[in-house]
């Protein structure tokens, strides 16, 4: 793992000032509740779609107890044109019952428990761990996958694989923030196919691996 990891997360924090993830654009951080729901709303849908049908659902509920006063189709119209509509609508009440007769309406602040939750992986769990809870936890998407992966950080085929390397390699200090910066770095400038190396602002830590065609 480079020494200059703190060089370049502060670059990307200057770089990315600014910005936003679309859980932050709905007001959700330091609630467990309304950031695990809009987290599985995300899942497979557009930030800006996430955030316009967030808006739509918290207005009609912010809470376990007043999500189960909605019917499942009031859901589905509020949250659609998210991917897999019908399937999360199912999953938001089934998720609030459980809060509700297990968790004291309570978000759980633990990773294991929160796995319990059906329609809730890894992400997401950390997610409501580091935006909800403010506790460290390094929630790992394709962007975080792929961009640790090309600066050399981790050697690792899977997301998860990549959350638990980064777990033993990365200061803890910068877990909460890597998600949200890669994930930013991801979309502007470190793509998929034919990353912006020319004009990425960490170029000189990245070790390129994988990297056979860039602009």
């Amino acid at each position: 793992m480079p020494t200059n990891i703190e060089k370049f997360v502060q670059v990307l924090k200057v770089r990315y000032q600014d910005k936003t993830s679309a859980l932050m654009d709905v007001s959700t951080r330091k609630d467990p509740f309304l950031t695990l729901i809009s987290c599985l709303l995300s899942l497979r849908t557009k930030d800006e779609v996430t955030t316009r049908a967030s808006e739509r659902l918290f207005a009609l509920a912010k809470n376990p107890e007043e999500m189960l006063n909605l019917k499942k189709e009031e859901i589905e119209a509020a949250i659609y044109p998210v991917g897999f509509y019908k399937r999360k609508a199912e999953q938001i009440l089934g998720i609030c019952r459980v809060l509700v007769e297990r968790y004291d309406s309570k978000v759980p602040d633990r990773i294991d428990e929160l796995l319990n939750l059906k329609g809730v992986g890894r992400k997401t769990a950390n997610i409501v761990i580091t935006m909800g809870y403010n506790k460290p936890g390094i929630a790992v998407d394709t962007h975080v996958h792929r961009i640790s992966n090309r600066l050399g950080l981790v050697s690792t085929k899977s997301p998860n694989q990549t959350e638990f390397a980064l777990r033993k390699t990365l200061p803890k200090q910068y877990w909460i923030v890597f998600n949200d910066l890669l994930v930013m770095h991801g979309k502007a400038v470190c793509t998929p196919i034919s990353p912006k190396c020319s004009i990425c602002p960490i170029t000189e830590y990245c070790k390129r691996v994988g990297i056979t065609r860039f602009r």
